[in-house]
Order: C-alpha cells, then structure tokens, then sequence
C-alpha cells in the first residue's frame, strides 16, 4: 500500500492539483466552504476551543479557517533568556547534527544541505557541522509559523520543486525529499549566529506567506532570492509569527555548531506545541 501511495505521487499533476485544491480553498459559496471545513474538523478531530474564532461558519473561506488564529492565552513563549521555542505545532520529524553539510531525512536517507538552501555556498557555510529539527505539521495542527528566536531577516530565497507529501510514509521513501520539494528559506541573524527557518511546500498545500511579504508561493518557476539592508530592517520577536501555511507541511530550523543543543526528550515522533522550549543555547 505504501509502495502505491508513493507511485501515484510520481504520476500526479502536483502543481496542477495543488493549483486546483488553492481555487477551492479560496471560494466564498457559503454552502460550499461550510461543507468544506465542517468535513475537514470532524475527519481529523479540530479543537476549535483553542480558535480566537470558534464558530467554523464564520470563516469567508477554507483557507481562513485553515490559518486561522489562536486565542491569546492558547499557547505559552517560553520565556528564558537562552531558550529556543518551537516554531509550530505538530511533530519531530528528525532532529540532530548536520554531519558535513548532510542532513538526516530517514533510514536510509539523507540529503544536501548546500541543495536545500538553493545551492548558495555562503549560505549553507554557517550550518555544514550545525544541527538541525524537522517539524511536521499535520492537518489537524495549527499552522502558523512563529519565531524560534529574536530574529533580524538577512535574506529570503524561494526555490521551486516538486511536491510530494511530506508524510512520515513519504520522508521514508522519497529520496531527498525536503531538497525536492518547493521551499521557502529565510536566514536570520541572532544571538546564536545564523538561523535558517525553511517553510516547506507539499502536495496540495495551497501557498506559503510571510508576514513580510504576503503570498510568496506558487510565483514562477525560477529561484528568487531577496537580500535585506538597513532600509529594509525586519527584526521579529520569539514568539512573534513569521509566516502560514495555506494546507499544512513541514518547518526545517538550522543552526551553526555549538552554539545551542535540543533539550532531552525529543525525538522523532515527539508532539510539539508552539511556544514551548526546543532546544537552549549553549
């Protein structure tokens, strides 16, 4: 079963079913979206007690409801001074040491981290001995992205690719998965030194945002890299959100060696909750 699911994976459409599933995502028909979400809550079990807004009707669209808020006091930042939080609900995928700029996907798989960064060696330089977490967020989480830690954007690159699932099934059997799949990578400097947060696309995810430049996914088919001076200062807070997902995927964190180490008891597998301490600097 999972040999096809795979399969069929490499014989789809992905851009043109993701295109479709965005269209539907953003209708307005009242009957439609309602059907649409209330379906979508009950399937995975939404807890809407958790929402700013709980009423599933009140939502202009699918996609509102999808990125939708939290309430203010639904989660907690954790608030010392060398603690690093976690960007988003959902669960570790993998989380360790990058091993000379290799970094673990699954048994059996690893990939480049100098591919996931778009092929930029400057770039990819700061982490090629750092470490690494994989956050995925499933259909059910909530799915904005926020900061790890304070953070001052020193670039942005967008860079196309195919979308697969980004499923545990799919991490354990596509090859290079997260350097395939189209991504957005936001490299920040902070009290760590360089801090890379990759947004991942998948299949079906309808677009990735951030909160400085709105939509950023899909635009053509070509890298577009975005470089920040002192005229275009974005500094954002831990805690602060930075970006969304339009239908859920994965959130990659890098940072340089030696500067931080994750805190005992995450592992792949392990659920994660936005806000609480992932890792502490050293």
């Amino acid at each position: 079963m999972n040999t096809l699911f795979i399969i069929v994976q490499y014989l789809l459409p992905q851009h043109l079913i993701s295109r479709l599933v965005g269209h539907l995502a953003e209708a307005r028909t009242f009957w439609l979206k309602n059907l649409l979400i209330e379906r979508f809550i009950k399937h995975y079990g939404v807890d809407m007690s958790e929402a700013e807004e709980e009423d599933p009707r009140v939502y202009r669209n699918f996609n509102e409801f999808f990125t939708r808020a939290l309430k203010a006091d639904a989660r907690s930042i954790c608030s010392g001074e060398k603690e690093i939080a976690c960007p988003a609900d959902g669960a570790i995928s993998q989380l360790g040491k990058i091993e000379e700029g290799r970094i673990f996907q699954a048994k059996g798989h690893d990939y480049s981290l100098y591919t996931l960064l778009g092929g930029n060696n400057e770039d990819a330089l700061p982490f090629k001995n750092g470490r690494f977490a994989t956050v995925y967020l499933s259909p059910k989480d909530y799915h904005r992205v926020h900061m790890p830690m304070d953070g001052k954007l020193i670039a942005s690159h967008y860079i196309p690719g195919q979308l697969f699932s980004v499923n545990q099934t799919t991490a354990e059997n596509v090859d290079k998965l997260f350097a395939r799949n189209e991504r957005l990578v936001c490299l920040f400097e902070t009290a760590a030194g360089p801090m890379a947060v990759i947004l991942v696309g998948a299949m079906i995810v309808a677009g990735i945002e951030t909160v400085w430049a709105g939509q950023v996914a899909p635009p053509p088919k070509t890298v577009q890299t975005r470089r920040f001076d002192q005229q275009q200062t974005i500094e954002l807070k831990k805690g602060e959100e930075m970006g969304r997902f339009k239908l859920g995927s994965t959130v990659i964190l890098l940072f340089g060696d030696e500067v931080m180490e994750w805190l005992p008891g995450f592992d792949a597998g392990t659920p994660t909750r936005m806000g609480e301490a992932l890792a502490t600097l050293s």
